[in-house]
């Protein structure tokens, strides 16, 4: 599947839409509703307001529909869905044109200016529904024909698991399942049943492994009391990656409390988790954000770059900036870069992380660290998009293997960027030991949960605050 090549073929459609509707809306106008005896075809492709509005207003519109997440799972894409998103997208976007564009025209009538917000919500909602029905359904056939599938795991190993495959494979309505095995987890041991459908994968431990070898979009779970392991724990494992699909196979009580929702009425009834922490617009305008506070916190702080950089340098020997390896989204290793605040070879014994009166630290790095000076050069990492504005404070798998023996549940912050401030960071600031670093996590883990725009503007208005005050630990 080449999912961007399937994106540029939904964005060219948008476009292509969205000219024509701005076109048609201009003609119309200049046409029909004033009436104009002189105008021809000539006058209109002469007329620089027509291309001036083909120019910019189709990017708007294609930015808009990225904005609400349109050009994302573009091979899961409901009809019924894309309906709606479509209604919507056309209903915001012809509001902005009419209140920014259109009212600023003089017309002879005022009537005229509802009789333009329908015309150009027709014929774009038109134009632009037709083309993105017909390369949805053309993917949905693809799928029910079984050309277009979705790399799936599948874990557990008992007969349960194997009446879940037997279901989905037998289903009327083919859903794009292709399974690239399955694991067993706790004692269940391999299934001679499912040997012969499908690859065995190995134990619990292979899981994070076959993710990443088989390229997996979806996660199916069919578990029995009896493999003696919780769905939770399966979910800390898979929950570091949010673009994951997972479902679970119910059973009865689920079906009666109406925790089973299903999107076709041909397909196997299963629950789908929804592992996204934020709906895809608030995705796309936090990564607007961070894009546009560090390209604009690097041009105004180059002054304090500079003159940060000379203090560090004729401060104590060494470098000016150190990369270090931590653990970003996804568990993945990430270079992030500070300013040393540390002597060279302060870790000449081994990691070890700062603590008050830390002789380690120099006299400068300590006021750099009360003001958070040294963070400043992660505004780089945020540009290329390993970190975050905000986010968990990411840490060196030295210290990951030590606080996920006490608390499993850490990993689950792998589910999003690292951040240069936290929720964590404000209420504890660093962190000198393991203990204190679980008792941090306890407040990210709470940035998860409620995690929103809103949510990333306090903390930043509070990071802000401690660098005023030099409240920082």
């Amino acid at each position: 599947m080449n999912q961007r090549a399937q994106q540029l073929r939904y964005i060219i459609c948008d476009f292509v839409a969205a000219a024509l509707a701005w076109a048609s809306l201009f003609a119309f106008r200049k046409i029909r509703l004033e009436g104009a005896a002189s105008v021809n075809a000539e006058t209109l492709l002469t007329d620089p307001k027509l291309w001036l509005g083909l120019a910019v207003i189709p990017t708007c519109w294609c930015l808009l529909y990225a904005l609400m997440g349109s050009y994302s799972g573009v091979f899961r894409k409901a009809r019924l869905k894309e309906l709606q998103e479509t209604a919507i997208a056309t209903v915001l976007g012809t509001l902005v044109i009419f209140f920014v564009i259109m009212l600023d025209d003089q017309i002879s009538k005022y009537e005229y200016y509802y009789v333009s917000f329908l015309f150009l919500l027709v014929v774009h909602f038109t134009l632009t529904y037709i083309p993105r029905l017909t390369l949805t359904t053309r993917t949905v056939n693809r799928i029910h024909r079984r050309t277009l599938g979705f790399p799936t795991l599948l874990i557990g190993s008992t007969e349960r698991a194997y009446q879940t495959y037997l279901d989905l494979e037998r289903q009327e309505v083919y859903s794009g399942e292709r399974f690239a095995g399955y694991v067993s987890v706790g004692g269940a041991g391999r299934n001679a049943k499912l040997d012969g459908v499908m690859p065995y994968l190995g134990g619990i431990d292979s899981i994070n492994d076959s993710l990443e070898r088989y390229k997996v979009e979806e996660v199916i779970i069919a578990l029995e009391e009896t493999e003696g392991v919780s769905i939770n724990e399966i979910l800390r494992l898979l929950n570091r990656r949010d673009d994951l699909l997972i479902k679970i196979t119910p059973n009865l009580r689920d079906i009666i409390y109406g925790s089973v929702k299903v999107d076709s009425i041909f397909h196997s009834p299963l629950i789908t988790l929804n592992t996204r922490l934020m709906a895809e617009w608030q995705y796309s305008v936090k990564r607007a954000i961070d894009i546009t506070v560090s390209i604009l916190a690097m041009v105004l702080l180059s002054p304090v770059y500079l003159v940060t950089a000379i203090i560090v340098k004729c401060s104590s020997p060494g470098p000016v900036l150190y990369a270090q390896e931590r653990i970003g989204l996804g568990g993945k290793p990430f270079k992030m870069h500070k300013f040393r605040s540390m002597y060279v070879d302060a870790e000449a014994d081994g990691p070890a992380l700062s603590k008050d009166n830390d002789p380690r630290i120099t006299p400068f790095g300590r006021f750099m660290r009360k003001v958070r000076l040294d963070e400043i050069p992660q505004f780089y990492n945020v540009l290329r998009g390993t970190m975050s504005l905000v986010g968990p404070r990411p840490e060196r798998q030295h210290f990951i293997d030590q606080i996920v023996e006490r608390a499993p549940e850490y990993l689950l912050l792998q589910k999003v960027k690292p951040g240069i401030t936290s929720w964590g960071q404000v209420k504890f600031g660093y962190a000198e030991n393991v203990d204190e670093m679980v008792e941090r996590m306890r407040y990210d883990l709470l940035y998860l949960e409620n995690m929103s725009l809103a949510t990333d503007i306090k903390i930043l208005l509070y990071t802000v605050i401690i660098i005023v005050q030099g409240r920082g630990k």
